[in-house]
Order: C-alpha cells, then structure tokens, then sequence
C-alpha cells in the first residue's frame, strides 16, 4: 500500500505539471488574439481557439492529454491505478473509480473539447489513444486473478469510453461521454462493493480461492451479475444507452473504426465478466491451499447499499431520460465554453 500511494503520488504530480505546462502553452499563444480584460476565462479562449496557430494547438492538447489523462488512468499514463484501487480499502476504491478518475475526464472537457471542433487531429489523437486504452485495460483485466485488480484495470477500459466523447466536440459525443460517465460511477461503485462484501465474507479477493458460492450469497451474487452485464453495456442495463450513444457519435463524426472497436471491447467486457463472475460463484475453486474456508453472512446494510445500486442501474437503463435535463445541461454549459459565450 506504501508503494502504490508513492506511485500515485508520483505519476500524478508529474502528470498534473505536464497540464500545467499545457496551459502556459495555451495562453502564450492565445494572449495576443485576447482582449485586455477576461484572458484567464475559458469563455475567452473558445472565441479564438480556431485562430491560433495549430501547432502549438496540438502540443499543448497533447500535453493536456498526458496530464489529465494520468489522472483519469489512460494508457500508457495508467501504471498507478492499478495498485492504487487494489490496495486502497474498498469504499475508497468505489470512491477512486467512480469519481476520482472522472476528475480527469472533466479537466479534458474543459480544455481539449474547446480545439476538438476546429482541428480534426486532435480528435482523430484522442480516438486514437481512447481506443488503444480501452482494448488494453480489458485484456489486461482478463488476466487478473485479484478482483479488485479485475474492476481497476476494468475503469481503464471504461474511462476511455468517456474521454473518447469528450474528445469528439459534438453535442451527441459530450452527452454520451457525461452519460457514460454517471453510468460508470454507479456501476463501478457497485462492482467494488460487492467485492468488498465478498472480502468480508470469504476473507480473499482471489477468483481462483473463490467458488460455488452463489446459494450462499445469493444478493451478492446477483449485484455482481448485474453490474457485471451494465458494464459489458447488455440491455437493459444503463451503460447500454451510454455506450449507444457514443457510438452514434462517433459514426456520426465519420470514425467508424473507433466505434467497431468500442463495440468489440464491450463484447471483450462481457466475457470477461461473465467469466469472473463462473469462477467466483459456481465453479470449484482452482486453489485449495484454504479447504476449510467459512462464508459469512453479509451484513444487511452492505446488502442494502448494493441492491440499491443494482436497482439504479435497471431503472436508468429502462428509463434513461431521467438523466437528461442534468445531462443536457452539462453538454449545454461544455458547447457554450466552445462558443466562448
């Protein structure tokens, strides 16, 4: 736990400093084009984002996107994130997943969406890099034997769904970037806490000492198969819709590429979990070294916490338009800082 916090503590401070320097970048280039007054509001920089020279556009994009996109745990800047969710305690995990690593996507919505409409490089880099994220944190999250690193390699993949929407600067790709976003927190958060109540339960995180413990844990069980399927984007489960519509517009923005792959990762999610979800729950366990392993009972409120995520992860995929006027108006305020009104 020492050595991840040191990690985390590390890499984000580098990135956050390479932002920095993005931003010194940004508004060296944009002071000449600026009035005397308001040249420090984002507002300012949208009415001139399409005249400054693309050059320096795509180095500081570049450098926003390797700061932020440390936070956020993008590849190949994701190296803390990792260890950081595994050995964190649970609710905090839940907490890095689910919010922490949004705050990186939401400083890309700030800066790099502001370019994306006028320079079609910077879209086509974080398609790009959003792509190549995603299909790695998936395979790397096949791999894992320890849960919590599963769902942590697991956000790397989701998170590129997010920034690959902000990045587009459309309307339909910010809306579906916000959507996934909110998506991804509640069904991340409810994927980490039904590993914490298997911890508790069972007192391991390892898939293989896990087994045949679906009667024994039936809520649990079920939590975990309907997170697992919202990530994977099954319908009627709520990332279904979010994913959708970051498909549609990333189709819509003539990368259809990028959208066949989104597709293929989720299929990749899918099974992956559905995998995890065989070994915990009903198939023997392949490591014996603890034969006389005792299931506890899960406490009720930790039961609670989970059926309610669980339930919200039903109802928005049923009635997604419960999000909207939130989510509209997120999309709105990002489109009018493209506006510089």
């Amino acid at each position: 736990s020492m050595e991840s916090g040191y990690k985390y503590l590390l890499l984000v401070s580098v990135g956050v400093t390479l932002a920095l320097l993005g931003c010194i970048l940004t508004y060296a280039a944009a002071i000449p084009l600026l009035p005397s007054q308001n040249v420090l509001l984002l507002t300012e920089i949208g009415k001139i984002a399409q005249l400054m020279p693309e050059s320096v556009v795509l180095i500081a994009c570049a450098m926003f996107v390797a700061g932020f996109g440390t936070k956020a745990g993008l590849v190949p800047f994701h190296a803390w994130l990792p260890d950081a969710h595994a050995e964190a305690p649970v609710p905090i995990s839940a907490l890095l997943s689910g919010i922490v690593i949004k705050i990186g996507a939401y400083a890309l919505a700030r800066t790099v969406t502001i370019f994306a409409p006028y320079y079609g490089a910077v879209v086509t880099f974080v398609a790009i890099l959003a792509s190549v994220s995603m299909v790695i944190g998936i395979v790397m999250a096949l791999v894992q034997d320890d849960l919590k690193r599963l769902l942590a390699y697991s956000s790397i993949s989701q998170i590129s769904y997010v920034i690959e929407g902000l990045g587009l600067g459309t309307y339909l790709g910010i809306y579906g970037g916000l959507f996934h976003l909110v998506n991804h927190t509640i069904v991340k958060a409810l994927l980490f806490l039904c590993a914490g109540a298997l911890m508790y339960a069972t007192g391991s995180r390892k898939i293989s000492e896990l087994g045949t413990i679906a009667k024994k844990m039936p809520v649990v069980a079920f939590c975990f198969f309907v997170g697992a399927l919202a990530i994977g984007g099954v319908p009627p489960f709520n990332c279904f819709m979010s994913k959708l519509t970051l498909f549609v517009a990333l189709a819509d923005r003539g990368l259809l590429w990028a959208a066949i792959i989104g597709i293929a990762t989720g299929l990749l999610t899918v099974a992956c979990f559905v995998w995890a979800i065989y070994r915990i729950f009903w198939k023997k366990p392949v490591i014996t070294s603890n034969p006389g392993i005792e299931v506890k009972k899960v406490p009720f409120p930790m039961q609670v916490s989970i059926m309610v995520l669980a339930l919200v992860s039903i109802l928005f995929g049923i009635y997604p338009q419960l999000l909207y006027p939130l989510l509209n108006g997120a999309t709105n305020s990002i489109l009018r800082i493209l506006g510089g009104t």
